[in-house]
Order: C-alpha cells, then sequence, then structure tokens
C-alpha cells in the first residue's frame, strides 16, 4: 500500500497520509514516495498550493521503528560509522527541506497527534490548521535521542523560545489550543472536516493569485527569517526586478474591479541538467 493519496484540481494538490492503520508512521517507503512527490510537484508547475492532510486517528506518529532496525543501520562501534550517521541525517533532512523550499506555499491540515518526525514535517510548512483534538509532541527526547530532522531549528523561529526547550526538554504533549497561543497553527477547528474546508479554501485563495508572485513572496519570507533587514531589502529589491510584470498587476487589478477570477501563467517547468 503506497503511504499517500495524491490529487490534483484546480491548481490545488493534496496530499493525504493514507496508512492510518500504522498511524501515518513514517517508514522507509514513506521517505522515497515524499521525495518523489515533492520532486515532481517542484518540476511540474501546475499545483499553485499544496494542502497535505491525513487519516485515521492521528496526523503522524512519526517515525516507524522500522528506520531503527533492519532498515537503516545506525552504526556507532566506530569513527567512520558515526560519520555515516552524519550523511545519513543529511539526506532524510533534504526532504524536509523540500517542502520550505518547494515554489508552492505547503499548508499542513493537522489532526491527532502530530508526534517526532511529523512535527519536523509541519514545521517545513508555511501554514498550519489543527482540530481542537490536535496535539504536537517532540517525541524524541522520550526514546533517548535527539530530535533531529528540523524541529530544534525550524521551531525556534515559530513560537517561544523557552516554550520549545520545554517541550524539547521533557517530551510533554502541546495541545492545539496552546499551539494557537503560541503562534504554532493559523486557526482551531471543531472537526476535521471543517479544518479540511478551510484548508481548501485558504489553497484556493493562494491558486487565485499570479503563480510567480506567490513564488516570489515565498522567497522573500524565508530568506528575511534568516537574514538582516537590510540585507533583506537588498535581496527584495533583486527579487522584484526578477519577477516583475505589468501585464500580471494590470490583469489583477482588472480582475478584481470586474469581480472575476484573474488569469495567470503557471510557472514554467523545470528541466534537470542531469536528466537531459
Amino acid at each position: 500500500m503506497q503511504c499517500f493519496a495524491l490529487s490534483e484540481q484546480d491548481h490545488i494538490a493534496h496530499l493525504v497520509l493514507n496508512r492510518p492503520e500504522a498511524m501515518n508512521t513514517m517508514n522507509p517507503a514513506f521517505w522515497r514516495e515524499l521525495d518523489g512527490t515533492l520532486d515532481q510537484l517542484h518540476k511540474d508547475g501546475t499545483a499553485r498550493a499544496l494542502v497535505i492532510s491525513s487519516t485515521g486517528k492521528h496526523f503522524s506518529a512519526g517515525m516507524s521503528l522500522d528506520v531503527f532496525g533492519d532498515a537503516i543501520s545506525m552504526n556507532d562501534q566506530s569513527a567512520e560509522g558515526r560519520a555515516a550517521i552524519y550523511d545519513l541525517l543529511l539526506d532524510i533532512q533534504s526532504t524536509f527541506t523540500k517542502l520550505e523550499t518547494l515554489r508552492i506555499p505547503v499548508i499542513a491540515a493537522i489532526h491527532g497527534g502530530c508526534i517526532g518526525g511529523a512535527v519536523d514535517m509541519v514545521t517545513a510548512c508555511c501554514i498550519r490548521y489543527a482540530t481542537q483534538d490536535a496535539f504536537f509532541c517532540i517525541q524524541e527526547i522520550n526514546i533517548g535521542m535527539v530530535a533531529d530532522v528540523g524541529t530544534l531549528q525550524r521551531l525556534p523561529k515559530l513560537i517561544p523560545l523557552a516554550v520549545v526547550k520545554e517541550l524539547a526538554y521533557t517530551g510533554r504533549r502541546l495541545p492545539a489550543d496552546k499551539a494557537l497561543g503560541y503562534g504554532l497553527v493559523n486557526e482551531v477547528f471543531e472537526s476535521q472536516q471543517a479544518m479540511l474546508d478551510a484548508a481548501m479554501q485558504c489553497a484556493k485563495e493562494i491558486a487565485a493569485k499570479p503563480p510567480v508572485a506567490i513564488w516570489g513572496t515565498k522567497q522573500a519570507i524565508h530568506y528575511t527569517r534568516d537574514h538582516s533587514v537590510e540585507d533583506s531589502l537588498r535581496q527584495m529589491g533583486l527579487l522584484q526586478g526578477v519577477i516583475w510584470s505589468n501585464a500580471h498587476v494590470r490583469e489583477a487589478v482588472m480582475a478584481m474591479k470586474q469581480k472575476r477570477a484573474g488569469e495567470f501563467p503557471a510557472l514554467a517547468g523545470l528541466a534537470s541538467f542531469k536528466d537531459a
């Protein structure tokens, strides 16, 4: 059984985690499929927003125990083996980084448990919606290890540092209402369907804008997060100079005046030099 169901309609891609019997844990197939799916979405340029939701009781219970068993060898018996752990982690980290660098916004719709590796995943998304029963847990400390696929790097940029430390040191659960108060999630909903409807509505609004302007906005926000105001303003000048389109602005203004949907070109498809 595949780990995901992927659909695309009206320029909105919807990725659904569909291993509810395994609490949507992240086994080796999960990483292969997600990596390939994100690569394809990035290259195609047809989708203008991506919604990620899930099935079953929990959004995801995080890394599958298979990963720590026979699937991947973590050799701590030599310097060479420990050095290989470093390269292995960089490879795993790169998959969730693709969510962050994807050319389109990513919206996570979270219900039930968002545990361990799932926190790594959703912190790489642009927007997070949650149900009332949702909770977040940095599970890694509870099984004797350090969270290592992005949570400790991205979460401090989303919520207060002292809260991150409390969660990371104790492995406590952060309920949806507190996550909302800290700014980790954008909104909390009474039901999973209401949450998904809101996520799809948000994606629809994003998809109605010029895709290249959305691309530029995402680039600018992420650059600003990690750079000074002065550097970010300079980058903004270069970025706007690259993507400015009088035609897009005219069409957007006319569409608003005429109360109709604007018509904008899709992002260009990407061809890899390695595949040529």
